[in-house]
């Protein structure tokens, strides 16, 4: 069996200032005209179809359009939601839109009862298993402990169960939305950490043939049979470097696993530049990115004027300036927005009590702490489900 793999398609999601919608819809197109041309048997989409819980009424209808176009193909889909996806409103209509091919797996609960596709050499199950909020969904599975690995491997070993009873040969394909131990992140993904702890090992999907993982938005291969197919478009110039495509898998009749990477056609290149702005707007060298969406860093000592009306002179698609002045070493005028970068909320309030007690948390308040911050984003989903 052909299967594409795709993900985190974020419809409705802009680049900077840049509306991405166009974009977006050419993609769909790529995506039909390649599911036709390439013989593709079953179309796996791993989350995130859109980028919030409430999309913008035209990100709805491109999504409509692509329901129709992939149903028109005959070619049977399996979708589950993502983080950034409203579970309950991706999922409305999922019985009827089933009859058309169109598969859509947004509950926890259906983990264990996969989409059945035949082909020539028997049947193949898809597992859908939507992004699950540990402190949502750990009643659910019945697990004491709220972390992604827990819950995660509760609904994997639904899936395993389920595989046992079925049919000596039936191959399994696993849609999952998670962060793979392993996996390179970039700026455009959510955080999803929980009790500082966000990461699942490989290990938790052994059993089956093949996992189509969504959520990271950098394509990459975790073990030959677990993959991220990462976003058909960059949505942060962390994603610079980036090959954005989609995973052509081929299973075997043995469970054997064929992956080709297919490119996505992108609007423009994405180009990090950085240096004082004379030399950026006289080196020969940058005219490469002339054409490129550009994410310039300033390192003047002092800021020049203006900088970007400067800038978008040469480079005419620039749509980020930052400012990142040379200093001579040991020099403590460093922003509060760099002393934080990277760092995750936890830490940040371990430092702050650090800094008004003068000694750190210890066990009981960084539990304290973990469990504040569980509640919040427990609450955001929720709100943003309902909303």
């Amino acid at each position: 069996m052909r299967v594409l793999h795709t993900s985190d398609w974020h419809l409705g999601r802009a680049f900077h200032r840049v509306n991405m919608l166009g974009a977006q819809s050419e993609f769909i197109g790529h995506l039909v005209t390649t599911v036709r041309e390439r013989d593709v048997d079953a179309v796996v989409v791993s989350g995130d179809v859109y980028d919030r819980a409430v999309p913008p009424l035209a990100a709805v209808e491109l999504f409509d359009d692509a329901l129709h176009r992939l149903a028109d193909l005959g070619v049977p889909t399996v979708m589950i939601s993502g983080n950034h996806d409203s579970a309950r409103r991706l999922g409305v209509g999922a019985g009827l839109i089933g009859r058309a091919g169109i598969h859509l797996r947004t509950a926890a609960s259906a983990a264990g009862t996969p989409v059945v596709l035949p082909d020539a050499h028997g049947d193949v199950a898809f597992y859908g298993l939507p992004y699950l909020e540990p402190a949502l969904v750990k009643d659910e599975f019945g697990v004491e402990k709220a972390s992604h690995e827990t819950v995660l491997g509760a609904a994997m070993d639904r899936v395993r169960a389920d595989l046992a009873d079925r049919p000596a040969g039936t191959r399994s394909v696993v849609l999952a939305h998670a962060f793979v131990t392993g996996g390179a992140a970039s700026d455009s993904e959510r955080d999803i950490s929980v009790g500082g702890v966000f990461a699942v090992p490989a290990g938790v999907f052994d059993g089956v043939d093949y996992v189509a993982l969504g959520h990271l938005h950098g394509s990459q291969t975790i073990t030959e049979r677990v993959r991220y197919s990462g976003s058909p478009l960059p949505y942060s110039f962390s994603e610079t470097d980036h090959r954005k495509s989609m995973w052509l898998v081929d299973l075997g009749a043995d469970g054997s696993v064929g992956a080709e990477r297919l490119d996505c056609p992108v609007p423009r290149p994405l180009a990090r530049i950085r240096g004082r702005l004379a030399d950026l707007l006289a080196d020969p060298e940058t005219a490469r990115h002339e054409e490129a969406w550009v994410e310039a860093t300033l390192t003047d000592p002092v800021r020049p004027a203006e900088p970007m009306a400067r800038l978008i002179e040469r480079f005419p698609h620039t749509l980020s300036l930052v400012f990142d002045p040379e200093r001579a070493p040991g020099d403590p005028d460093v922003s509060y927005a760099r002393r934080l970068a990277g760092r995750e909320d936890q830490q940040i309030a371990e430092d702050f009590v650090a800094h008004v007690r003068g000694s750190g948390p210890d066990e009981h308040e960084r539990a304290v702490l973990r469990d504040a911050f569980d509640a919040v984003r427990a609450d955001e989903t929720v709100r943003e489900g309902t909303r």
